[in-house]
């Protein structure tokens, strides 16, 4: 948009100028050479005036007499010729080379004036109008381009601001701060931005009142019913029975995982926001939290030391799905475990890869893993399936990007380098792990 601005502007000034300065300095050209000319012809005129005064007093010409018309600070120097009735000539000033502008007079007496300047200096002053002229154009064009960059950036920091809001909002962060502009058609839009995160906070606060309230009123029947299969299966006689009994209590208990899982997760939805978070702090926490952990097992954990990337994304939900992988690492991998961050092939968005030099993933289990309740056996087949519902909840996604060796990405959106969070990040923006900060 600036550069649109900026060109949009450049291209209606320099039409202006051509419409404008072109004629000026055309006309200006021409008004300096016919003001030259009608000044020569009245510097003849006066010439002519004094000489035929002299010849009327009956006093004698002589060169002398037109020294004083030659020239001044004011007028060009002139060569003067006179020839009186009788043919005698007197002179003045120097012979004009070159091209000459000349203007010629005859008195009453039958005397000729001829006076001449060079048109060599009466076009250099032309020339002079047309490079000022010239110099004004190329001046307006600077101060246009000047003056357009800063409209332009005026213009674009409420819609880079706005961009940047309306991120937060794709993002989860459904309550931005956003301020006036000053422009109506920005603060239009932004009002209207505004009202759709109210809308949308109220719907999804009714959906996790709706779950948490659901899950809570379920786990009481649940328990209820887990309790009386468990006192059939320990009555019953019938084999037949006792068998129904210990697999309805499984599909029971099952349910009631999922039921935990959901109130668990309208707890998590209903207190965390997506914020600005620096990846630099989350690493940082995680290897205080595993390293000693892998250290005690023989194993090496290796985390990015420095990272200057910031994502979009929940702080606690972000770390708790880190901490997953890490502890599936631990206890399925083998080797080095790694962590690395890196920007996607779109730019818009930071993928996260934990890799370690384990077996991987078995074909058989790769297509499910995410699934709840699936596991090789040694888990609750729970954890990979909340850390994907955590990571969706940011708006990004838990993918198992390669088998063998195993590599487990997380996609999530990336603060736009063009957007410098100080400026234009809604309020709540650029958190740390272990402490909040808050730019105000």
């Amino acid at each position: 948009m600036r550069r649109r601005a900026v060109t949009m502007t450049l291209v209606a000034v320099t039409v202006a100028v051509l419409l404008l300065g072109v004629p000026l300095a055309v006309f200006g050209g021409l008004m300096i050479w016919e003001s030259e000319r009608s000044t020569l012809e009245l510097r003849t005129s006066y010439v002519g005036r004094a000489v035929e005064r002299r010849i009327a007093n009956g006093e004698e010409l002589d060169d002398a007499m037109l020294a004083p018309f030659v020239g001044g600070e004011n007028n060009l120097g002139a060569r003067i010729v006179v020839q009186d009735d009788v043919g005698r000539i007197f002179t003045a000033g120097d012979p004009v080379e070159g091209r000459v502008l000349r203007a010629v007079q005859v008195t009453p007496s039958g005397a000729t004036v001829r006076m001449e300047v060079s048109a060599v200096a009466v076009q250099w002053m032309v020339v002079r109008v047309v490079a000022l002229v010239v110099v004004a154009a190329v001046l307006a064009l600077g101060v246009s381009v000047l003056v357009a960059r800063r409209q332009a950036r005026k213009l674009a920091a409420p819609l880079i601001y706005l961009a940047a809001s309306a991120e937060q909002i794709g993002s989860g962060q459904v309550r931005p701060h956003l301020r006036k502009s000053g422009i109506e058609e920005i603060d239009l839009v932004a009002a209207e931005l505004t009202r759709t995160a109210d809308r949308l906070a109220g719907r999804l606060a009714a959906e996790r009142q709706f779950a948490a309230d659901a899950s809570h009123q379920l786990r009481t029947p649940l328990t209820a019913l887990s309790m009386r299969l468990e006192e059939i299966q320990a009555i019953a006689t019938d084999e037949d029975v006792a068998e129904e009994a210990r697999v309805s209590l499984e599909l029971v208990e099952r349910l009631t995982g999922v039921v935990e899982d959901l109130l668990r997760n309208s707890r998590q939805a209903g207190g965390g926001t997506t914020e600005a978070l620096r990846l630099a702090d989350l690493f940082a926490q995680q290897a205080e939290e595993w390293g000693p952990t892998f250290a005690s097992a023989g194993r090496e954990l290796v985390l990015p030391e420095h990272s200057e990337i910031a994502v979009l994304a929940t702080p606690g939900a972000l770390a708790q799905v880190l901490s997953t992988l890490l502890e599936n690492s631990l206890k399925y991998g083998a080797g080095t475990t790694t962590v690395r961050a890196r920007a996607s092939a779109s730019e818009h968005g930071v993928v996260i890869e934990v890799t370690d030099e384990g077996p991987g993933v078995s074909d058989d289990l790769a297509p499910d893993i995410f699934e709840r309740n699936v596991t090789s056996g040694k888990g609750t087949g729970r954890g990979l399936a909340l850390a994907r519902d955590l990571v969706a909840a940011d708006g990004g996604r838990l993918e198992l990007a390669q088998r063998q060796p195993p590599v487990f990405a997380i996609f999530l959106s990336a603060v736009p380098k063009t957007f410098d969070p100080a400026v234009v990040l809604p309020q709540g923006s650029l958190v740390s792990m272990g402490r909040r900060r808050r730019r105000w």
